[in-house]
């Protein structure tokens, strides 16, 4: 007998502050410490939530290797201080895990297996690199010309896009530094406090005269990568990094980066039970796929199919978290389904703030979550671009 589908609840939403990859805030943390950090403020924003009723934690990760192997989701778990009844899975879409994983978890309460789930992502691109550390790719793809684009690195494929879709340089560059500016902006005003979790970072040193090892801590709270100093002028001067003669520079890419999210998804019984208060109904998702050589146009296909399965328009979204993995593929996105540039990542996006693969999800779920709240908007989406091929979108109306 087939379960009725009911409404999964968002009633907890957080993510770290995002570091720069090698040289920044989290080089030395492990991708599951952020997780675990993430987890523990997650919960503590639901005191009332016995946390033996969680089911199961789908947790979003790009490269699942190395520090972020070995299923980080049921370690994380375990480390946070969680029952050992409950689960924990790590899924694998790319830039889109972490929004994948949200997905999953809202469907195990929306079909009646669950009542209770935690979803998430973490990422952390100074210690497993992108590719992971032995890629392999299958011979045939590199056998056949219509699968090469399999092969391709990102900065390539949005070097095809912008050639494609005529996104020129100058664009590119006006487009990274509003970024950068609206980024400033929000975190001037303290609008990512309430997504935020703090993390205690430790750093140690060894001190050569005593032979002891010397431990600092000190706690960060904000994101990284946002520079006051960036200008035309600056972005002007970078050189192309993915083909001699193109557009796509370090400046308007999306920063390789550190970070975690999580979001504990209710059912409306569990609501009742534990007195909870949602703060974002989980509406619907879509995912479509794209030639892999041009994957930056995903969204242009994911964004109409979550409309459609959430029987809304393009117009009813207040709030739209386009995953900036390039300023190429961001405007052929925006310029191809009109989409307004006011309502597309107000606060700022990747190519400020950064974007840690498989976390950024889970990341822009919980800053949608909160922006509706404070704003006191209706609709808001996740959307972004997947390597190989892919993009996703997931709509979620504030409670």
């Amino acid at each position: 007998m087939s379960k009725q589908v009911q409404d999964a609840y968002i009633v907890a939403a957080t993510r770290t502050p995002i570091g720069k990859s090698g040289r920044g805030y989290f080089k030395n943390t492990r991708p599951d410490d952020l997780l675990v950090a993430a987890v523990r403020h997650a919960l503590s924003q639901v005191p009332s939530l016995d946390p033996k009723a969680i089911e199961d934690a789908v947790i979003g990760c790009s490269f699942p290797e190395g520090e972020q192997g070995m299923n980080m989701a049921r370690a994380a778990m375990v480390l946070a201080g969680l029952p050992h009844s409950v689960g924990g899975v790590t899924v694998n879409r790319f830039c889109a895990s972490g929004i994948t994983a949200l997905q999953m978890a809202a469907d195990r309460i929306r079909v009646g297996e669950a009542d209770v789930m935690i979803a998430g992502g973490a990422e952390s691109m100074s210690l497993v690199p992108m590719g992971g550390n032995k890629p392999s790719f299958n011979p045939e793809v590199f056998a056949k010309d219509e699968n090469i684009g399999i092969a391709y690195g990102m900065g390539l494929t949005a070097e095809k896009v912008a050639q494609q879709w005529k996104v020129g340089r100058e664009a590119q560059d006006a487009f990274a530094l509003e970024s950068h500016q609206r980024a400033i902006r929000a975190m001037d005003a303290g609008e990512f406090a309430d997504e935020m979790t703090p993390v205690t970072v430790y750093d140690r040193q060894p001190d050569l005269a005593t032979g002891q090892v010397i431990t600092k801590t000190r706690t960060v709270a904000l994101d990284e990568g946002a520079r006051r100093d960036t200008s035309l002028e600056g972005l002007a001067k970078l050189k192309p990094v993915f083909a001699a003669k193109g557009s796509v520079t370090a400046g308007n890419s999306s920063q390789t980066s550190d970070g975690a999210g999580a979001l504990i998804v209710c059912s409306e019984k569990a609501l009742k039970t534990f007195d909870l208060k949602p703060l974002a109904r989980f509406v619907s998702f879509a995912v479509r796929g794209v030639p892999p050589e041009i994957m930056g146009i995903g969204p242009i296909e994911a964004i109409p199919a979550a409309l459609r399965a959430a029987g809304l328009s393009q117009d009813d979204l207040d709030w739209i978290e386009l995953n900036e993995a390039f300023a190429a593929q961001s405007l052929a996105v925006i310029d191809s389904l009109k989409l307004d540039r006011a309502k597309v990542n107000p606060m700022g996006g990747a190519i400020a703030l950064g974007h840690p693969l498989g976390a950024t999800g889970a990341i822009r779920a919980a800053t949608v979550v909160h922006a509706l709240r404070r704003k006191q908007l209706k609709y808001g989406m996740v959307t972004m671009c997947i390597g190989m091929g892919q993009g996703a979108a997931g709509i979620l109306e504030r409670c």
